[in-house]
This record gives C-alpha cells, sequence and structure tokens, in this order.
C-alpha cells in the first residue's frame, strides 16, 4: 500500500510503498479516508519526546476517519473515526490506505458530515468538548474565556461554549488569523494575546464584563496567570497544554478566596465511552453547522510540504490527508 512512512526519527516521512496492516483477532481495518496532521504526530516522529524513541520504519498518524474493510464486530463499509498509538507504540498510523486499528479505538459515526472535517474535529474537538461539560462542568448563561482560540482546540471550544449556552464567550489568540479564525468559531470578542500579566488581565475583565466563570486553557503561561486572576466565585481554569509554556503563576489568596479552581485535562484520562459519546456529539453539532475547524484537505503525495507546514507551528488551518 502508499504509505507515509517515517525512516528516521527527527525527519519528515516520505511516500512509498508499505506493507498493508496484518491485524490482530480482534482488529478492524480501515481503508483511510481522511487523516489530520496533529502536533502530536511530529512530537512522535521527533524521537525525542517522553514517548521515546520510535520504532523506524513506521507510519505516523494517531487518528483518522474511513470505511471498515474487515472487522470481527462492523460490517464492511461501516464509516469509523479511529485512533492509533503510532510513534507512542510499535505500530503504524493513519497516514497510509490502510490502517489496523484496536476494538476500543473504532468509532462508527453516521453523521452528515465530510471526512476531511470529521478528520479536522478528532481529538482536538473532544478535548474541548469534554473539558467544558466534563470538566468544567459549564452551566448555561455563564461567561467563558477561550486561551488559543485560533486553533483546532480553541475553534470547537468557542462553538461549544455557544452550543452549551454560555452566556458570553471571548477568545483570545495571538496572530490576526487566529483570531479571524475564532471570530468565525462564534466568539463574542476576540482579543490579541499580547501585553503582561497585569494588562491583559484588565483586558479579560473589561471584555468578560467582569464575569469570568470557566477557562479553557490550551497554553497556559502569562495568559493563564491573566485568567486566573479574573476568575469570578466558583470559576473553573481547565489546562489542557503548554503551547506558551510550562509554568503560571497563581495567587493562592485569590484562589482561596473566590473558591476558584485549577484543572487539569487530558484525552487520555478519558474511558472509551466517554469518548465516543463526545465524538457522536461534537459530529451531530458539526453536521447541524454548529462546529468546525478550519481546515484544507491535502494528498498524501504532499505529506512531506504538508508536514513542513505543521513543523512552523501555526499552518494556518488543520491540515488534512487524503490518500
Amino acid at each position: 500500500m502508499r504509505a507515509a512512512v517515517v525512516r528516521t526519527p527527527g525527519e519528515h516521512p516520505e511516500l512509498g510503498e508499505h506493507p498493508d496492516p496484518v491485524p490482530g483477532a480482534a482488529d478492524t481495518v480501515v481503508r483511510v479516508t481522511a487523516a489530520p496532521l496533529v502536533p502530536l504526530d511530529l512530537l512522535c516522529a521527533s524521537g525525542t519526546s517522553y514517548f521515546g524513541r520510535p520504532a523506524v520504519p513506521y507510519v505516523p498518524g494517531v487518528q483518522g476517519v474511513g470505511v471498515v474493510e474487515s472487522s470481527p464486530e462492523l460490517a464492511a463499509g461501516t464509516r469509523v473515526w479511529f485512533a492509533t498509538s503510532a510513534g507512542m507504540a510499535p505500530g503504524d498510523g493513519s497516514l497510509a490506505e490502510r490502517c489496523a486499528v484496536r476494538p476500543d479505538d473504532v468509532v462508527p459515526l453516521d453523521a452528515d458530515v465530510p471526512d476531511a472535517a470529521l478528520a479536522a474535529l478528532g481529538l482536538s474537538a473532544v478535548a474541548a468538548w469534554m473539558s467544558l461539560t466534563w470538566r468544567a462542568g459549564l452551566r448555561a448563561g455563564e461567561h467563558v474565556l477561550v486561551l488559543g482560540a485560533g486553533g483546532a482546540v480553541g475553534q470547537v471550544a468557542v462553538g461549544a461554549a455557544r452550543v452549551l449556552g454560555a452566556g458570553r464567550v471571548v477568545a483570545v489568540a495571538r496572530s490576526e488569523r487566529a483570531r479571524d479564525r475564532a471570530l468565525a468559531a462564534g466568539a463574542d470578542e476576540v482579543l490579541a494575546l499580547e501585553g503582561d500579566a497585569e494588562a491583559l488581565a484588565g483586558r479579560f475583565r473589561e471584555a468578560l464584563g467582569g464575569r469570568l466563570d470557566v477557562v479553557v486553557d490550551p497554553v497556559f503561561g502569562v495568559a493563564a496567570t491573566a485568567a486566573s486572576r479574573v476568575l469570578s466565585d466558583g470559576g473553573r481554569l481547565v489546562n489542557l497544554g503548554g503551547a506558551s509554556g510550562d509554568t503560571a503563576e497563581f495567587s493562592s489568596a485569590v484562589l482561596r478566596s473566590r473558591s476558584a479552581s485549577v484543572l487539569g485535562y487530558t484525552n487520555n484520562a478519558l474511558t472509551p465511552v466517554q469518548r465516543r459519546d463526545a465524538l457522536e456529539a461534537v459530529a451531530g453539532h458539526a453536521a447541524a453547522g454548529r462546529l468546525a475547524v478550519a481546515h484544507e484537505p491535502v494528498p498524501l503525495a504532499d505529506v512531506a510540504a504538508a508536514w513542513r507546514r505543521q513543523a512552523t507551528g501555526d499552518p494556518g488551518v488543520r491540515l488534512v490527508l487524503t490518500p
């Protein structure tokens, strides 16, 4: 089969011939129709991540969308979303014509959403949805601040906050085109991520009308520091990434006086049932036009160029490879 193959950790994959997947007795073989290129793919392939140096050659790609070719449980032709551990454990991923997937990592989805759009949502949408619902327990009417709102997680968080009945949604992003994406996702107001914590806190407070109940934070650093100073009584800051650094400064007095919470989030903590339910919810809202991630389909043959674009940190949209 044709596949994107990493032959040397730290270098981009190249399109080439690769052996067809050999499924285990319980595995599903999926014919891949769309696979997003995400930061985790590059991290795993770098050879310097906390997962260790991957065994090469291997096919990267930690998630995708496709159609079942063979399965002990699902009928051939069933449309599915799937996850892989490519680069984190031995085995091949989604950037190929076919992929073998474990039973818990296959989710049938019949929502009327194009494959590339569904792939662009994927685990980023799960993270945004579950940060707001499961971790933050967002209630209708509450005010939400979304940091890093131009990225895939941020775009879905903005749209999901709207879907879940937030009273006001303010987005924060660094670049102008990222702010445009956040505005398109449905934010009431979009702010530039600039200035020190004190200045940011003042701008957050003004934009939110003096009320901040939930923060979705994939960036941490100075933005999280500023947001924590604006939290209202019972406010919750959910951190799910550190794009701006691994540390932030929080005031004990502020957190205690407001009974505020700082909560961590990772998709790895979800059960297969939680992940499936989140994907079904997201796909349903996407089919109704309420959730989306800006994306660009790219032929698998152009994987090297797409990989280099992703390595810039902000390729402008979610790149989705189509075999």
